[in-house]
């Protein structure tokens, strides 16, 4: 496993609306890619037990084999995402994060790995894109579950 992104954040939230988020992951996942820069537009498409198709404005995103696991008081949400930003770049990778009780609300942890952007534009998303982007989803997640 070949981490990209590795990140904390504090959520101001209890455990409890953690875990009804994560009852729903095709609401839970539109809803933070609403609030991801640059996406104006954000439609679910389709999903499943373990999959979600979201169309942006930027193009097709497809996660698949989602698991959430409980660990005692902590929750982990697993995927795998097929990004197709038009025809320009496609990424894949995978997901995790970690929700755990804190002294302030939710201690949250994302770690994207596994990373595969092909072509020019890929090499410049994998080099230059991974602090912006994992930043972008962990504070995405705040906002979201701090609503």
């Amino acid at each position: 496993m070949s981490v990209w992104f590795e990140g904390e954040g504090s959520i101001d939230c209890d455990i409890a609306q953690v875990e009804r988020a994560l009852d729903d992951p095709a609401g839970l996942f539109v809803g933070i890619v609403k609030l991801m820069p640059g996406l104006v537009s954000v439609d679910l498409l389709d999903h499943g037990s373990d999959s979600v198709t979201i169309r942006t404005n930027e193009g097709l995103m497809n996660r698949t084999n989602i698991s959430k696991r409980v660990d005692g008081e902590r929750f982990v949400l697993e995927f795998d995402e097929k990004y197709e930003a038009g025809t320009k770049v496609t990424t894949t990778s995978h997901f995790l994060e970690e929700f755990a009780p804190s002294d302030t609300g939710v201690a949250h942890r994302l770690v994207i790995s596994d990373l595969r952007a092909p072509r020019f534009l890929g090499f410049l998303y994998r080099t230059f894109g991974s602090s912006k982007t994992g930043n972008a989803f962990l504070s995405a997640a705040k906002t979201y579950l701090e609503m």
